[in-house]
């Protein structure tokens, strides 16, 4: 492992939320008072000053998620990643995405957030149906979604992913594909297009909606993809589509790089010179992530997890298969404690069943493997 060269990325978990969505099994916190944002940076920032001390590297990517980080008023993030170009050195070239709901978009925000040096937004649009923005609890309506697509353009946002979901309640193959095409109609470069799943601790899981079956739900997904490779996109991971760049934050996941979290709720991943892999979770509630201060030598820590050399091959495949291409074998010993020679004998087995792909320079999945992909993962373990 040859931690240094790693590429390092930084998380930040917004946790409020104008309503709890009923499908939302992130840490999420509908509002219930006026956020003092203010207060809430300052948390962040300490608490990034002592992940950051683990291994200080140049940052990659910062991604800031939710919740809805759009919540937060555009001097608020412009003091964010000022503080934070002060304490870390950021690549020439790196990307910063803002997650942002319709529901709490205006026009002069997004100019604020661009003037503040974030380059690309996601929009959480999930559906332009208002039926099924209804069934979603959406908080936002079909003509609000069209106008965030708007405003971000006019904010000279370039980069702009939108987020949809299929297998909606009732949902039809035409009704899917009619989501789609309003998305690809306003250019959009990345779309992040997902099956809606039913995740214990939310309200669809204890009252599941009507969703479609398991035919169904291919039929949607044939037609969509289909549809999209006809409009230029390439998927490139599970739910991951563009026709320009891809994500890099979400690249440097899953080619298992490193990643600072820091905010309520957030996950980090640091790989330590001893051969070892540190991931870090914080406070989930925001009460308790901020009254944290005064305990403990990190004081936002909720809990902390060595992942020792003979797991890190399964963690490593986890994320690297589930890229269209996968990823490149030079990753393995830079990137773990590992050697080709540990998993050869469990990849030679998968590439005579052709799931795996007989190739001396990446690890990926057959047509066949990508389709029976946690089967192919189970093998790691």
């Amino acid at each position: 492992m040859q931690p240094s060269t790693i590429p390092l990325a930084l998380y930040i978990h917004i946790p409020w939320c104008v309503q709890k969505c009923p499908y939302c099994d992130f840490n999420s916190h509908s509002l219930k008072q006026r956020i003092d944002e203010d207060a809430y940076i300052s948390h962040l920032l300490a608490d990034f000053d002592i992940d950051y001390a683990l291994n200080p590297r140049p940052i990659h990517s910062i991604f800031i998620g939710g919740g809805t980080p759009s919540l937060f008023s555009g001097a608020s993030i412009a003091r964010l990643l000022g503080e934070l170009r002060q304490r870390a050195d950021f690549a020439d070239n790196i990307e910063i995405t803002l997650e942002a709901n319709p529901g709490t978009f205006e026009q002069a925000k997004f100019n604020a957030y661009r003037q503040a040096g974030v380059n690309r937004l996601s929009l959480g649009i999930q559906s332009f149906s208002p039926q099924q923005l209804r069934n979603l609890g959406r908080i936002h309506n079909d003509e609000e979604a069209h106008k965030a697509i708007i405003a971000a353009q006019q904010a000279g946002f370039e980069r702009i992913n939108t987020d949809l979901m299929f297998g909606l309640p009732h949902q039809s193959p035409e009704q899917a594909l009619q989501d789609l095409k309003n998305a690809a109609a306003y250019g959009c470069e990345h779309l992040s297009w997902y099956q809606l799943t039913l995740e214990p601790n939310t309200a669809f899981y204890h009252h599941p909606p009507p969703l479609p079956d398991e035919d169904q739900r291919q039929d949607i997904f044939e037609q969509g993809a289909a549809f999209l490779r006809s409009q230029g996109f390439m998927q490139y991971e599970t739910s991951a589509w563009t026709r320009g760049a891809k994500s890099a934050h979400n690249l440097n996941y899953w080619q298992f790089g490193d990643y600072l979290g820091i905010g309520a709720g957030a996950h980090g991943k640091i790989s330590l010179a001893d051969g070892n892999i540190l991931r870090r979770s914080k406070f989930r509630a925001p009460n308790r992530y901020q009254a944290a201060h005064s305990q403990g030598a990190n004081p936002y820590q909720d809990q902390e997890q060595i992942v020792a050399r003979e797991e890190q091959g399964f963690e490593f495949m986890m994320n690297a298969l589930r890229l269209k291409d996968g990823v490149a074998r030079a990753y393995l010993p830079q990137r773990t404690a590992l050697q080709h020679s540990d998993l050869a004998p469990v990849l030679e087995t998968l590439i005579a069943k052709k799931l795996i792909a007989d190739d001396p320079q990446t690890y990926r999945c057959t047509a066949q493997g990508y389709a029976f992909l946690n089967d192919v993962l189970t093998a790691f373990l």
